[in-house]
């Protein structure tokens, strides 16, 4: 239940059909085994036969199927209206702090962009302001701007202030800096849900579903290998990321041009390029990947670092399946497994994969 509204709050913004509680809970009906966004045109249930989940995955997990009405697995591209104004709001005047007094004075409740953020971006709205001021000073100094310029258009009164914050996330004083290097983190929304997304200067490091369990741990693996701050923002890697995946989903792109950056131990990295090689729309087994590689009798092992991959679809990992036929697991859901595969025109057993998919 972290993160979640008062129940209160939760059945009147479900009694009101409110959009703008999408993405911040899901709720369940316990009669009909079926879960909804917030907005959801259905027929509302009793308050008693209602449950709250943080995730959609959670809802899974429990045991509820997705609505066939509002498609709660789905994402419809776009956050709420209110969250607009406020990344538009960052973007155009950066050095402006948002406090909760104009928040209030945008009619926005700081406590619910407080929720929104810290479910969407892992960070309150105020770190990811804070987040996003120190990441677009340090493309300014990398580009040779002045640092006394820098400082003031990062909303600072002195710069001593300045220097401490921006030491504390990237390692290295402003002055020394103009080589420096940070890693974006971006939200990228798809037909089969949001992904979180990360690159350096060099290329994509990282693209998960947001909801899959080990997205913590991947970004502490990124942190130990980088040894980089993490804020969020985009640069060139990522616009780039989001334009080929458009492309991907919508049936126009096969193969990606975007540059990918995936430290891993020796292993690690010698399947991540074998899975690489797997063109789309065929299918190999963990044991093709083993004697790829040249270790036949690592099995288990591919296994595990195929689950180690960092950067979905990219790296496909998801074409990867059992010598038998069946799927396998998948990070993000074996029913997104079944769609990739699908999408990319692999040819599956029929009648093998009735029961995975929970989206009609």
């Amino acid at each position: 239940m972290a993160h979640l509204p008062s129940r209160v709050e939760m059945m009147t913004a479900t009694a009101r059909r409110d959009a703008s509680y999408d993405g911040i809970f899901w709720l369940a009906v316990r009669t009909t085994g079926i879960f909804c966004r917030p907005s959801c045109s259905a027929r509302k249930p009793r308050r008693e036969n209602v449950e709250f989940f943080a995730s959609p995955r959670e809802a899974v997990v429990a045991g509820y199927r997705p609505c066939k009405r509002c498609r709660p697995m789905e994402t419809n591209g776009t956050p709420p209206s209110w969250v607009v104004r406020l990344l538009a709001e960052i973007e155009k005047h950066p050095a402006n702090k948002l406090s909760d007094a104009r928040l209030r004075g945008m009619g926005i409740d700081p406590a619910r962009a407080r929720r929104y953020f810290l479910k969407q971006y892992g960070m309150t709205f105020q770190a990811y302001s804070r987040g996003r001021r120190l990441g677009i000073s340090l493309e300014k100094i990398r580009n040779g701007a002045n640092l006394d310029d820098v400082t003031l258009g990062a909303g600072y009164s002195s710069y001593s202030g300045f220097r401490e914050a921006f030491a504390r996330t990237f390692g290295t004083p402003p002055g020394k800096s103009r080589s420096s290097d940070c890693i974006m983190t971006a939200w990228i929304e798809s037909p089969l849900g949001p992904f979180v997304a990360a690159a350096t200067s060099e290329g994509v490091c990282l693209l998960e579903f947001s909801d899959r369990r080990m997205l913590d741990h991947q970004v502490g693996r990124l942190r130990r290998y980088f040894r980089k701050a993490i804020v969020p923002g985009t640069n060139e890697h990522l616009t780039r990321l989001q334009k080929e995946l458009g492309e991907y989903f919508s049936g126009k792109r096969t193969r990606f041009t975007v540059p990918l950056v995936f430290p891993g131990s020796k292993f690690e990295q010698r399947v991540w390029k074998a899975l690489l090689t797997i063109p789309p729309g065929k299918t190999v087994s963990y044991q093709d990947i083993a004697k790829k590689i040249g270790s036949p009798q690592s099995v288990r092992a591919v296994g595990r670092a195929n689950g180690m991959n960092r950067i979905a679809i990219l790296i496909p990992c998801h074409r990867v399946i059992n010598k038998d036929g069946s799927l396998g697991g998948y990070g993000g859901g074996v029913w997104r497994k079944k769609r990739l595969l699908e999408l990319e025109g692999s040819k599956l057993p029929v009648g093998l994969f009735e029961s995975v998919s929970p989206v009609s």
